[in-house]
């Protein structure tokens, strides 16, 4: 070939795989889609056969007999799935909101999902978040164990005062009310360069803490002022908002001054780095601990998006988070801005 051919072949090559790759992923959600409404038809026969017939456990455990025998290599028709099927469509039949979602991910999530949170509100969370984040089975899983629900709800940002509407709403899911780093290994004690230097060795399970989106753009990045360095803990970039994240570390409580600290990074990313097309940086101070009225009275008076969190390097499970949730109303609400601005596009 010649040097041009080669070039038009090698831009050609590119196309083809492109599009195989697309009508590949299209085949794969079809196939998923199907699965998903064939499982739920089942699930909704036998509950009707039971509700009409009076049939039980027996009738199920000769109806998997059956379908593996004529479908023979199907994990899908054991007795135990066969129910699942039936929970799942119980789990969802007065709940027209969340049947077209259950589509949109595969039978494994939705089976964390429907078997491990009870609430309508809970579910529609996490369903939501794994088809838009492209969660895996196990990353739903720490999500699910990790209380993400609550942490979401819960946390305290500037958001609503900072932000345009569009991008509240993603922005609000981009910060947790604390943060589980028990994969770190840290002892109790430890600096903050040692709990710095964990995250960035346990890169990849860092950044499904933090809930998707992310991407990794440096530790302890320089910025010059007026002659003079400073530099921020972690630096990420997060794509759905189009803005740069910039993370402070701070092994003790929350303090009002680390509030005028991020101002400052924030200001100097928006002026030095921000390029066209990008939003502009929010920040994310991340504590050990932290006074909830402290940090509310520290961010009214914050002309630049933050958000305080906690974190813990131990895997704790506060069940208080759950007495402290907004109203079902007030919950509703912002899943509602996220279903309608989440992309922040």
């Amino acid at each position: 070939m010649s040097e041009i051919r080669t070039t038009e072949y090698a831009e050609f090559l590119v196309d083809i795989k492109s599009r195989i790759r697309q009508r590949q992923y299209q085949a794969f959600r079809a196939v998923n889609t199907e699965m998903v409404a064939l499982y739920w038809e089942i699930g909704e026969s036998i509950d009707r056969k039971q509700q009409k017939l009076g049939w039980g456990k027996a009738v199920v455990e000769t109806l998997a007999r059956d379908l593996q025998a004529e479908f023979p290599g199907r994990n899908g028709f054991s007795a135990r799935n066969l129910w699942n099927m039936r929970d799942f469509y119980l789990a969802y039949a007065e709940h027209s909101k969340l049947q077209p979602l259950v589509a949109e991910i595969s039978w494994a999530k939705n089976l964390v999902i429907f078997t491990r949170c009870k609430d309508e509100l809970e579910r529609e969370f996490y369903l939501r978040a794994t088809a838009r984040f492209g969660w895996t089975k196990a990353v739903l899983q720490h999500q699910v164990d990790n209380k993400s629900y609550e942490k979401y709800l819960l946390n305290q940002t500037n958001f609503d005062k900072t932000l345009s509407p569009e991008l509240q709403a993603q922005a609000l899911l981009a910060v947790k009310d604390s943060y589980t780093f028990d994969f770190l290994e840290l002892a109790d004690e430890h600096s903050e360069r040692e709990l710095e230097q964990a995250l960035v060795q346990n890169l990849r399970r860092f950044l499904s803490e933090m809930g998707g989106a992310f991407t990794f753009i440096g530790n302890q990045h320089r910025l010059e002022v007026g002659g003079q360095e400073y530099f921020i803990d972690l630096l990420l970039f997060h794509r759905r908002l189009r803005s740069l994240v910039a993370i402070e570390l701070k092994i003790g409580a929350f303090q009002p001054e680390h509030k005028g600290k991020m101002e400052f990074y924030l200001e100097a990313l928006d002026q030095q780095e921000r390029m066209e097309g990008e939003n502009a940086p929010i920040g994310i101070i991340i504590c050990r601990d932290k006074n909830k009225t402290v940090v509310e009275y520290a961010l009214r008076t914050a002309s630049r998006p933050i958000g305080v969190a906690s974190y813990t390097v131990v895997p704790e499970l506060p069940e208080a988070y759950r007495a402290d949730l907004p109203s079902p109303d007030a919950i509703a609400e912002r899943l509602r801005l996220w279903d309608a601005k989440g992309d922040g596009e």
